[in-house]
């Protein structure tokens, strides 16, 4: 899972002169790769950043997004695109990464996991965590967030696997539905699908109330030989994606407005979920959190894909942050 889609904001004031100026130059028109853009919300903040013109004001012609259904293929995305920038999973990044690929981790995304939880059909007995003792519980595919959620929380509450009957059940809808026909006791679920069903599910529990919900989700990545060439253009995504974040914070209202037009999606939902993800401070600007991405790291050790920590430094760069960003990311 997840996710997460996000935070543009950095206004970068063009001094007017009396003398002849040179203007920079805009790169060339191209789409960039966020992880389940239109879908979820890690886009958020580049749909904003699209529409009032962030990414233009810094020099930098993104046209649209690039999506996908996560982990692997929204790096592979990444890498395919003529401008290789992405909004991807930590995990996916990670382990491509291990495999080889010539990624950079140069900015953080969604830095909580406190929007997910697990849910039953109203009037079931579970409540709580400790209520899923021998019963089906599910997420969406081996390896995924999901996945190392619900081992945490299970170890965070003191159980074992062993415990229940863990289901790869699919994506959040699948969740939803095998719930609902009772194929499975609980499922995960998070937003939008959270805010759509409310009427039909009870929440079992909140990963936020049962664990630290301080976890990287997304990161911004880029190939080490564009990272080498075009270091203005990421600085602008960066830049322009930050300036989408604080407008979300300053505007929730309008931000859930501008997202909803561009994902097709209900406003007055749209408005609530932000108002929702706004409390729990979804999107950071871009700050690379370490101990979020380790938590991460701990998650994907737990499902048996990453051997011991990372080494941060080795593939990780702060150079196209703002200096304030840069110097809180630690």
């Amino acid at each position: 899972m997840l996710k997460r889609l996000l935070r543009p904001l950095l206004a970068a004031g063009i001094a007017l002169s009396v003398l002849p100026a040179v203007t920079p130059r805009i790169a060339s028109a191209a789409t960039i790769t966020v992880t389940h853009y239109g879908a979820a919300f890690y886009g958020a903040p580049y749909a904003v950043a699209l529409k009032k013109g962030y990414f233009k004001q810094h020099h930098v012609d993104v046209t649209g997004f690039l999506t996908s259904t996560g982990g692997g293929t929204t790096v592979r995305n990444t890498l395919a695109g003529g401008l290789p920038y992405g909004e991807v999973a930590l995990s996916a990044a990670v382990e491509a990464i291990n495999a080889g690929q010539p990624l950079e981790i140069i900015n953080g995304g969604v830095d909580t996991v406190a929007d997910i939880l697990w849910i039953a059909k109203p009037g079931s007995p579970l409540h709580s965590i400790k209520d899923l003792k021998g019963k089906r519980v599910g997420y969406t595919e081996p390896g995924s967030v999901t996945n190392m959620l619900i081992l945490m929380a299970l170890k965070a509450a003191g159980m074992t696997p062993n415990e229940v009957h863990l289901v790869a059940a699919g994506g959040i809808g699948a969740n939803l539905s095998g719930v609902l026909n009772g194929a499975i006791d609980t499922g995960m679920t998070g937003e939008p699908v959270w805010s759509e069903n409310k009427s039909k599910v009870q929440p079992v529990f909140w990963v936020k109330n049962v664990m630290s919900p301080r976890m990287m989700q997304t990161v911004g990545v880029t190939t080490r030989k564009f990272a080498k060439t075009h270091g203005a253009t990421l600085r602008g995504i960066i830049a322009a994606r930050r300036e989408g974040v604080q407008f979300i914070y300053a505007h929730p209202n309008q931000a859930a407005d501008i997202v909803a037009a561009m994902y097709h999606g209900n406003a007055k939902l749209y408005r609530a979920v932000f108002q929702n993800f706004v409390k729990i401070h979804y999107w950071d600007q871009g700050t690379l959190d370490y101990k979020g991405m380790n938590a991460m790291v701990e998650g994907l050790q737990i499902v048996g894909k990453q051997k011991g920590p990372v080494d941060w430094k080795k593939i990780v760069s702060t150079a196209f942050l703002p200096k304030d960003l840069a110097s809180a990311s630690k």
